[in-house]
């Protein structure tokens, strides 16, 4: 498995946070991100050596921000992907240095291998996903998102908020599978990143669905738990119903974004399908 033996072995110093680091990336999840860089990079005809370390990479990051929203701090959960929490498993300082090496590693991997034919494609890789983490990014969709407590917010204050907490990353790893390959033109790629912002708000309207009506056990993460500590969600906002008919909207527009590639795009297709019809 690639993410194994792409992180620190346990046999090495620091093993306690090699140890964390292996159980927050390896313990399972859905790997939505690796399988958009993947069907965005045979779009792009890309070498899927290349579209492995670029999807890792996405991988190591969203590993990361789990751990770190997690926290007490933060969103204060005991449970994820249906075991403990890092912190929880090791102990809050752990996890917080778990967060911050797994995002480390992220960029390492970046710059150890070559994933674009170019070195100003790949340099734009580096730009991407430094803006995508920060705080125009996840980090700062977290922010809004903390501070959005016990707040009504509008419908784009919102999507703002998850365009950036949860999209952000969605549109890096699809248009990293991309960058791996050298095919598409600019209209390709704009007509990808529509469909990558299009999946990156579906997933958080439907994981708004999925923690009003879904239970733990299926989850693998506290249900109802948005709800309890008062947060602004789609779900609060429209309902249920309005909801599953933006969920649905979504998918419509993103199968609308890559329609020009033809059947190219079946895996495009075929992933934003799962993102809206899933349980979990």
């Amino acid at each position: 498995m690639l993410l194994d033996s792409l992180l620190p072995p346990v046999e090495i110093a620091p093993q306690r946070l090699h140890r964390a680091m292996r159980y927050a990336v390896l313990g399972g999840g859905k790997r939505i991100r690796p399988l958009l860089a993947f069907a965005a990079g045979e779009l792009a005809e890309a070498d899927v050596e290349r579209v492995a370390i670029a999807a890792a990479a996405t991988e190591l990051i969203h590993a990361y921000s789990l751990v770190h929203d997690d926290l007490p701090c933060m969103d204060d959960d005991v449970l994820r992907r249906g075991k403990p929490s890092c912190h929880v498993e090791y102990d809050e300082a752990t996890a917080l240095l778990c967060g911050d090496a797994l995002q480390s590693l992220a960029f390492q991997l970046i710059a150890d291998y070559r994933l674009a034919d170019e070195p100003a494609a790949q340099l734009e890789m580096v730009k991407l996903m430094a803006v995508a983490t920060g705080s125009r990014g996840m980090a700062g969709g977290q922010a809004i998102d903390l501070d959005s407590v016990g707040k009504n917010l509008s419908l784009p204050e919102v999507e703002a908020m998850h365009i950036h907490k949860t999209g952000a990353l969605i549109r890096v790893a699809t248009l990293f599978g991309a960058r791996c390959g050298n095919s598409l033109d600019d209209d390709g790629f704009a007509r990808l990143d529509r469909y990558a912002q299009c999946m990156g708000l579906a997933f958080q309207v439907v994981d708004d669905l999925l923690d009003a009506e879904s239970t733990t056990a299926t989850l693998g993460k506290t249900a109802g738990k948005d709800a309890d500590n008062n947060k602004p969600t789609y779900v609060s906002l429209l309902g249920l119903s309005a909801t599953r008919d933006l969920a649905e909207s979504l998918r419509c527009n993103a199968f609308e974004a890559v329609r020009g590639f033809g059947a190219e795009a079946v895996r495009l297709r075929e992933i934003a399908d799962y993102i809206v019809l899933r349980k979990f």
